[in-house]
């Protein structure tokens, strides 16, 4: 009987901000991270993700290549980044050119065990937990099912502000 090849977890080659923390095990390699991060343990981050500053990726989350997260966002726990969508009635199996990008807004809030395929998402979304994004979103609000759908708008965040502003 054949002995299997052990890889080890590892942090390598990560371009980092200042004050980012990532607890190990995980397995975060050849990505940028921006300032003040959080990466929870039992996570991937593969090569060539960009994670906005004050992002937080929490535990056994998976983030593949080609995804850009923006600043101020939330991954919590489970979620899964797809960037193979088998266009071709199965696994890429290497064939690069088959993968799609996923690129995350400013202040999105992803909730646990959600899948996000290829798609772009705008800035102030919400995801509920168990969501799967199958396409991309325009209208900042909160979004939730199998394909997830609009539940409500968000308001914008200078009305916000504003609201803010007067308490």
């Amino acid at each position: 009987m054949a002995e299997p090849t052990l890889l080890q977890s590892c942090v390598r080659e990560v371009c980092c901000g200042t004050g980012v923390k990532i607890v190990e095990p995980a397995n975060v390699y050849e990505c940028t991270l921006g300032d003040d991060c959080f990466v929870g343990p039992f996570t991937e981050i593969q090569r060539g993700v960009i994670i906005g500053a004050r992002s937080k990726v929490q535990s056994h989350s998976f983030v593949c290549e080609l995804v850009t997260i923006g600043e101020d966002c939330v991954v919590a726990h489970g979620v899964m980044f797809v960037n193979d969508t088998f266009r071709s009635g199965g696994p890429a199996r290497g064939r690069r050119d088959l993968w799609r990008s996923t690129t995350i807004g400013n202040r999105v809030s992803i909730g646990s065990h959600a899948t996000i395929l290829p798609v772009n998402i705008c800035d102030d979304v919400v995801i509920g937990a168990g969501a799967v994004v199958t396409r991309d979103i325009t209208t900042p609000g909160t979004y939730a099912g199998n394909p997830a759908c609009l539940l409500r708008p968000l308001p914008s965040r200078a009305g916000f502000a504003i609201d803010q502003g007067r308490a």
